[in-house]
């Protein structure tokens, strides 16, 4: 068994799907493992740690692969040096490039895409979604700070107070969670919000402010695997009407709201932008699948209304270190737990399987891609 590991070539992907730690422990199971030269150099990694783990690096790495590790999909033609039918584990992006999936299937390869692990107990540690979102939401408080003009805690000195920053966080996710806590933890009063009325005991378990519309009953908004569902015109309404009075109170507002398959909902517009005081600050996690603010635009800083808006197509990648650590180690989870000693290889169940495989046997397979 040969697993490859690739050198990320997106634009601002910084991060790896390796570590010399995972390296160690997938030749443990007993597989060889072979790495592109400089796959970790962004990530803080070189390329020495990796043959300390015993690893080979070598620019043929995927030369008779028969399972390829990335962080981004790579295009179907750089794979050509793998096995036919070698696994290609990666984020796959499965709605948004369509035709690369199409492409594996063609080749002969299956692809396995670690953004439809299922959401359950014993799949935890595989969730690449939940490892990134939670260093995301940390970013994102951290970048907010940093733009913002003023100090986040209250600070009591001779010279007079100074206030502690509002921050409210739109969308109680992993990365929402995160940055509630660390907001918290920066000394802001923190306020948040979802459409979930199961997150307001976790909003307050954090000691943070929930913020919610009680006046339209009956509306839960939980969807399948605990992402949010599109909420009724009713719902809407009476939200966008709750968060403008309180939005015109916020210093720091950061948006974390991702419906899987679809366009980021739209939670702040330009006319509640416009309420918010000069200086304040707008980080827009969903900025690169269309944005939950008005206006955000992917690795640039909008001013609007005197309010700066920003947002990372990549947030994770801007912790690459930390990111791919954590990436890697749900990688190896993954394929760690379906080890089977005797064919030497990882063989899926069911559940798992099918809920993550889009290729196989040269077609589509996934049902959430043929519907």
């Amino acid at each position: 068994m040969r697993i490859a590991v690739m050198k990320e070539t997106a634009p601002g992907e910084n991060r790896v799907a390796a570590s010399p730690e995972t390296v160690k422990k997938f030749i443990a199971l007993g597989a060889q493992v072979t790495v592109q030269p400089g796959a970790g150099d962004a990530a803080s990694i070189a390329d020495a740690d990796y043959a300390a783990a015993g690893a080979e690096v070598a620019k043929d790495a995927l030369k008779g692969a028969d399972i390829v590790l990335a962080v981004q999909g790579p295009e179907a033609a750089a794979l050509k040096a793998a096995n036919k039918g070698a696994w290609i584990v990666a984020g796959l992006d499965p709605f948004g490039q369509r035709d690369r999936i199409a492409a594996y299937a063609k080749a002969g390869f299956e692809a396995l895409a670690m953004e439809f692990m299922p959401r359950i107990t014993r799949a935890q540690s595989m969730d690449i979604l939940s490892s990134q979102s939670n260093l995301s939401g940390y970013k994102a408080v951290i970048e907010a700070a940093n733009a913002y003009g003023r100090a986040f805690p209250m600070m009591m000195t001779a010279a007079g107070t100074v206030s502690a920053a509002k921050a409210f966080i739109m969308g109680v996710g992993v990365a929402g969670l995160q940055a509630i806590a660390t907001a918290r933890r920066l000394g802001a009063q923190v306020s948040a919000t979802d459409v979930r009325s199961a997150t307001k005991e976790q909003i307050l378990s954090l000691g943070a402010k929930p913020i919610f519309v009680e006046s339209v009953a009956g509306i839960e908004g939980e969807g399948a695997g605990g992402y949010a569902t599109e909420m009724s015109a009713e719902y809407q309404a009476a939200q966008a009407e709750l968060v403008s009075a309180h939005i015109a109170k916020q210093d720091i507002v950061i948006t974390t709201a991702l419906i899987p398959g679809r366009a980021a909902p739209r939670l702040v517009t330009d006319a509640q932008i416009a309420t918010m005081k000069p200086g304040s600050v707008v980080f827009d996690l969903a900025v690169a699948q269309g944005g939950n603010v008005e206006g955000s635009k992917p690795d640039q800083t909008v001013v609007k209304h005197g309010v700066k808006i920003i947002g990372y197509s990549n947030t994770p990648a801007h912790l690459a270190a930390d990111a791919s650590a954590l990436f890697s180690r749900n990688l190896y989870n993954f394929l760690s737990a379906f080890w089977d000693k005797d064919a030497g290889r990882p063989v899926l169940d069911e559940e798992i399987g099918n809920a993550v495989r889009l290729t196989q046997g040269g077609k589509v397979v996934n049902e959430r891609l043929l519907g």
